[in-house]
């Protein structure tokens, strides 16, 4: 894997999204009208429906919750329409602004919306009842510097459910054949491909059990699930037809407990 310094990372991450904010590549509508935004969410539900499942978010009324990294603002609605107060952070001024349009279309409110960095949360100790962050933190260059920071705002007893990307996943191994067997460098790694390849410069992923070992080591943290799910992604619809067909050979096999390209972190703050 290739090694830069923190603050160039934090520099290209911030210009690779700020070009174009995530969920909005393929939208066709014209950017901040309704049907823009009506479009955007389409699209994120119907390949990522397992969202719902995992966010809950009804059941958050009430609860003052923080997204950490709100992208085009999709989930981040779902909380305000839930009835929770709701405050959103994410590194870009394009994501920021494309929430507060959306907000302003659609009548709604957030207590807070602000361009900020997840390695430094602009929020008080022991805070909010619950965190939030869907597909962010492993673009962090500290990535356990984020998460340490979820921890620290939430409060005592609140809780935190987090995705990340899945290191030992389908997706991720046929990224490896892509850019790294077909390209003849086998002796790089899924690591490796992941940084120079997926999204942004320096994207990482974990496994299970490399994330249970780090919530078991946080004194702060009770109460952990680590799991994958199985998505559309792992299907590779995007991939010529034998990929596909070996991605569901492999799949009668191994089972898709494990292999699922997001990989969900939930936990609670020790009382």
């Amino acid at each position: 894997m290739e090694k830069h310094n923190q603050s160039y990372l934090k520099s290209e991450l911030k210009d690779f999204w700020n070009k174009q904010t995530c969920g909005t590549a393929s939208i066709t509508n014209e950017k901040f009208t309704k049907e823009y935004f009506e479009e955007i969410e389409k699209l994120r539900y119907d390949l990522q429906p397992e969202i719902f499942n995992f966010a809950q978010f009804t059941r958050y009324h009430g609860k003052r919750i923080l997204e950490v990294g709100v992208g085009a603002g999709t989930d981040f609605i779902q909380w305000i329409r839930a009835g929770a107060e709701c405050h959103g952070i994410d590194l870009t001024p394009e994501s920021i602004e494309h929430v507060k349009k959306r907000l302003e279309l659609y009548n709604l409110n957030a207590e807070s919306l602000l361009v900020a960095d997840a390695e430094e949360l602009p929020f008080i100790d022991d805070y909010f009842d619950h965190v939030y962050s869907w597909g962010v933190i492993h673009h962090s260059p500290n990535t356990l510097k984020a998460l340490d920071e979820i921890i620290r705002v939430l409060k005592p007893g609140g809780s935190a459910k987090i995705m990340i990307y899945n290191r030992h996943s389908l997706l991720a191994f046929f990224f490896w054949i892509k850019h790294a067997l077909l390209k003849l460098k086998p002796w790089k790694s899924i690591a490796w491909v992941l940084w120079n390849h997926m999204e942004s410069l320096g994207t990482k992923g974990y496994t299970i059990k490399e994330f249970e070992t780090i919530l078991s080591q946080k004194t702060q943290v009770q109460k952990f699930n680590v799991s994958t799910i199985y998505t559309y992604y792992d299907k590779l619809g995007r991939f010529p037809k034998i990929f596909q067909i070996v991605s569901k050979m492999i799949t009668c096999f191994t089972g898709r407990e494990k292999i699922g390209w997001f990989l969900t972190i939930e936990f609670q703050k020790t009382t």
